[in-house]
């Protein structure tokens, strides 16, 4: 059964972290009764992701595809750039890490709107979509596109204000989640597949791409000097209420919040049956129309779960752990978190296996992983390190991004656009949820900005996969390059 299935998956991502946090409560970090809420935050983590997954793969990818495919087929630039702008933008507001990540912004900043911070974020997205869509229409240079477009935001973020450097590259991660990877992804494979002339390097890239929109405009909002307002302290709810009562109080917004984010989407798909997907069946119809209502029961269980468990157990625990006498504690935690969250992240599993098929078995997917594992592990723990030691994340954007477009001068091109679109694969669900609240968590003992000093977390895990795959890509183009261009084993 393709539901259990799902769970299974979502089981995989989320269990792991429910044990760690088990025996770090039993044992130096007790949190006392978010430990209850936490666990029970978990089951609806996992049952409300399961479900979610289950309706994208139902409904919402098979749409996308199609869309994608027909799109392309009508040979209208104007209208396949206007269609991908505003599908980024509509499936963007959908995206449930993004309001996640908008949601812990304003935790920190109550002064920042969340309802502004998802609409630029979506803006954003749809606009590189459309530039992404047109790259493979025009065929540019991927290289050329990132490295303008990332100097870019360099030059904004020098006048941004601090407290959304963070917030922006984090946005970028944040953006290419559950929801919005598969659908985007759809559409640039459809136009890349009826494109003449095409290589496969068009295929990959789309998702490197968009995911700069938010953080431009992230970055644009800062400079425009959004206000910043310090996070009260939390109030202490009383131990009376009931587990149930805790979590049942959050539902009736949650179903309004889901309701609105996922009515611009319907009516999308409406517009797609309308004008693009005539002769639709009914039965795909339905397939698509039950996709939409198991997103939506999805999405409800699963904000549930964040907001009312995952989220307060995680800045609880950042908290207590950061207030021992030694850092360490807290580090070494963060580095566990960092390597059990991408090791068990599904898409990360995926990924793995997409290059070992593409560079023909000479990347091994179990040396990827333990790339990535490493590099996660360490960029959750440096920004731990970062906030105990009160050093700006410029010391580590800066290095991390020049490596990687340094290394783009000597990856083959597939794999400088296969790690730019894996980019944001890594950081998944966990990312946006439990490890951005433990450092929220942390920062509140550690960090001098109010809580805005965390930010970041979700950007340095997404900048990892960056040079982790390029550095595997040059490994191969010199292995391959040693038997004559066959297929080396690195």
């Amino acid at each position: 059964m393709i539901l259990l299935d799902k769970l299974k998956e979502a089981a995989t991502s989320v269990i792991p972290v429910m044990l760690l946090v088990l025996l770090l409560h039993c044992t130096v970090a007790p949190i006392g009764q978010d430990f209850a809420r936490f666990m029970v935050g978990g089951i609806l983590l996992i049952l409300g992701l399961g479900i979610f997954l289950l309706g994208a793969e139902t409904g919402i990818v098979p749409m996308g595809q199609r869309a994608g495919s027909a799109l392309a087929q009508r040979r209208s630039l104007p209208l396949l750039l206007c269609a991908g702008m505003m599908t980024g933008f509509f499936i963007t507001v959908a995206e449930p890490d993004v309001h996640v990540l908008a949601q812990q912004v304003a935790l920190a900043n109550p002064a920042q709107s969340i309802a502004v911070l998802v609409a630029l974020i979506a803006i954003g997205v749809g606009i590189f979509v459309a530039v992404a869509l047109a790259r493979v229409v025009f065929q540019i240079s991927l290289r050329l596109l990132l490295a303008g477009f990332y100097g870019l935001i360099f030059v904004l973020a020098a006048f941004a204000g601090p407290d959304f450097l963070g917030v922006a590259f984090d946005a970028g991660g944040a953006t290419t989640g559950p929801m919005t990877v598969p659908f985007i992804l759809a559409l640039g494979i459809g136009v890349a597949a009826v494109r003449a002339g095409r290589n496969r390097d068009d295929s990959f890239g789309l998702i490197g791409i968009a995911s700069i929109g938010p953080v431009l405009a992230v970055l644009l909002l800062g400079i425009m000097g959004s206000g910043h307002q310090a996070a009260p302290e939390a109030s202490q709810e009383a131990a009376a209420v009931s587990l149930l009562a805790h979590f049942w109080g959050h539902v009736p917004h949650i179903i309004a919040e889901t309701a609105m984010a996922l009515a611009p989407l319907a009516g999308l798909f409406i517009v797609f049956r309308l004008f693009l997907l005539r002769n639709m069946t009914t039965y795909r119809l339905i397939r698509t129309c039950m996709g939409l209502i198991y997103t939506f029961i999805g999405l409800v269980i699963f904000f549930t779960g964040v907001k009312a468990g995952f989220i307060p157990a995680g800045t609880s625990l950042g908290a207590v752990l950061a207030s021992h006498d030694s850092a360490w504690i807290a580090i070494f935690t963060a580095f566990a978190l960092g390597a059990l969250a991408v090791f068990a992240e599904p898409a990360v599993w995926v990924l793995t296996k997409q290059v070992e098929d593409v560079s023909g078995g000479a990347v091994k997917s179990r040396v990827l992983l333990v790339f990535l594992c490493a590099g996660v592990a360490l960029a959750v723990a440096l920004a731990i390190v970062r906030l105990s030691l009160g050093f700006s994340i410029w010391y580590l954007l800066l290095p991390g991004y020049g490596l990687a477009f340094l290394l783009t001068l000597f990856c083959p091109p597939m794999f400088t656009a296969i790690a730019f679109d894996s980019g944001g694969v890594a950081s998944g669900p966990m990312a946006s949820t439990f490890i951005l609240a433990f450092t929220l968590g942390a920062a509140s003992r550690f960090g001098s900005g109010g809580g805005m000093d965390a930010f970041g977390v979700i950007a340095l895990i997404a900048m990892t996969p960056l040079v982790a795959i390029q550095l595997l890509g040059v490994l191969y183009a010199r292995a391959a390059a040693k038997r004559g261009g066959g297929n080396a084993r690195c």
